[in-house]
């Protein structure tokens, strides 16, 4: 783990902006009108997928993937102006939150400066060409990490943009070096100590795959030496086994306890339902009740929470990341006052310091929760029903009435067991309050 985690980051929500389709007019402007009602909603960091100039050559739709990057010092002119990008970052700071920017490492475009300038700075193919090695990603090349003057290149970028942004997400962090990690993560420590770093790490199965072929592959406990968070891809699949009817709950919550032993005891995971490379959430949990749950499973999971724009109104189509293809925002299906709600979850102290448990009834298909402060007494429990069953669940806290978190009625204990609802339940027993 990076030695300076804060485990702080635990009480943190990002939201995600793909600035292109965040509105019609796909801007950094359009964005800045809708601070307010982002911040409203319970948001800490704002996450931009890349704002950069996106390559011609072997383009990919109509557009182009923000991940095929032509200029990594410069923003994308469809977007906006750099000084407009800056005043964004100001209004953002300005109302309390935080903005963490896309860099993507691993590659650039085919026709990047950097491919025009530094040829030497690229993977070569066996006939000399450049090129790239995970074979489907065709409008992109790859950084060759052996040239140490890439190196001074790319961190040089990253404290240029640490003096605007205040962290950053990286891109398959995982197959560049730890060492240049370790290094530009000390380097921009000199321009900004605070700054927040997120790896996008990756499944099991890839990092095996790329290892096979003899390429850097960075497992989740390499990663953590240098980010303070990483992704959830670890115990991703047996999220979506379940929700498939190939897994079962409980075989998820192993995985999750998994999680407190395996890591370092600062750890902070990223805990989302969907992101930019995964379906929409709505369109793999369909059933509104069931949605709610693992929503508000997903605030109260050890980790920080991730919302990609959109998800508040529970949209059902992923966006494309090609071409235009403008996210609904008109509120129609808005479960905002639920995230406001499960905000004020996520910033309990005992979420941030806490022994964290998962445990799973198969046959009522439901998670059971616990997060219980290091070196105290405070208590959070929370229930959550994933299939809409009855049934009574042991909880291990004193009889009595609690008022429910998820949305604010009281609920009661009786001779330790509470009864399950559709609806999810989350209770703190502070003490001897309740």
């Amino acid at each position: 783990m990076a030695n300076h985690t804060k485990t702080d980051l635990r009480n943190k929500v990002i939201y995600s902006v793909y600035v292109r389709n965040y509105s019609e007019e796909g801007t950094f402007a359009a964005v800045e009108k809708d601070l307010d009602r982002i911040k409203e909603l319970g948001v800490d960091i704002i996450w931009f997928l890349p704002i950069y100039p996106i390559g011609q050559e072997k383009r990919k739709g109509t557009l182009g993937s923000p991940y095929a990057i032509a200029d990594y010092r410069k923003v994308n002119p469809e977007l906006g102006t750099m000084d407009e990008f800056k005043h964004l970052a100001e209004e953002i700071h300005l109302r309390g939150m935080k903005c963490i920017l896309d860099i993507v490492y691993n590659h650039t475009s085919p026709d990047s400066w950097l491919a025009k300038n530094h040829p030497e700075y690229f993977y070569k193919t066996p006939e000399g060409e450049m090129g790239n090695r995970v074979g489907d990603w065709g409008d992109i090349v790859d950084l060759d990490y052996g040239n140490e003057e890439l190196w001074e290149y790319q961190m040089d970028t990253l404290k240029m943009w640490a003096g605007i942004v205040d962290g950053f997400r990286c891109d398959v962090a995982p197959l560049v070096p730890l060492a240049f990690w370790l290094k530009a993560r000390e380097e921009v420590a000199g321009i900004n100590p605070e700054c927040i770093w997120l790896s996008e790490s990756v499944e099991p199965e890839f990092i095996l795959d790329l290892r096979a072929r003899g390429m850097t592959s960075l497992s989740d406990s390499q990663i953590f030496q240098a980010f303070d968070m990483c992704y959830d891809y670890d115990i991703y699949k047996y999220f979506r086994q379940y929700l498939k009817g190939e897994g079962t709950l409980s075989r998820y919550a192993e995985a999750v306890n998994m999680q407190e032993y395996i890591y370092p005891a600062n750890y902070v995971k990223m805990r989302y339902l969907e992101n930019h490379d995964q379906e929409r959430a709505k369109s793999i949990i369909p059933e509104e009740e069931a949605l709610r749950n693992w929503t508000a499973f997903i605030y109260f999971q050890k980790g920080a929470t991730l919302l990609y724009a959109g998800q508040e109104n529970q949209n059902e189509t992923t966006p494309d990341l090609f071409n235009k293809d403008v996210i609904n925002l008109d509120g129609s299906h808005d479960i905002s006052d639920l995230l406001k709600r499960l905000y004020q979850v996520k910033k309990l102290p005992v979420v941030a310091e806490s022994s964290y448990h998962l445990s799973a009834d198969d046959e009522l298909g439901a998670v059971i929760g616990e997060h219980k402060k290091v070196q105290g007494t405070d208590r959070l429990l929370g229930i959550f029903s994933f299939e809409g069953k009855s049934g009574q669940i042991e909880t291990g806290m004193r009889d009595g009435t609690y008022i429910n978190m998820a949305d604010g009625k009281e609920v009661q204990i009786k001779d330790g067991k509470i009864d399950l609802k559709a609806c999810p339940v989350i209770i703190e027993e502070r003490g001897n309050r309740r």
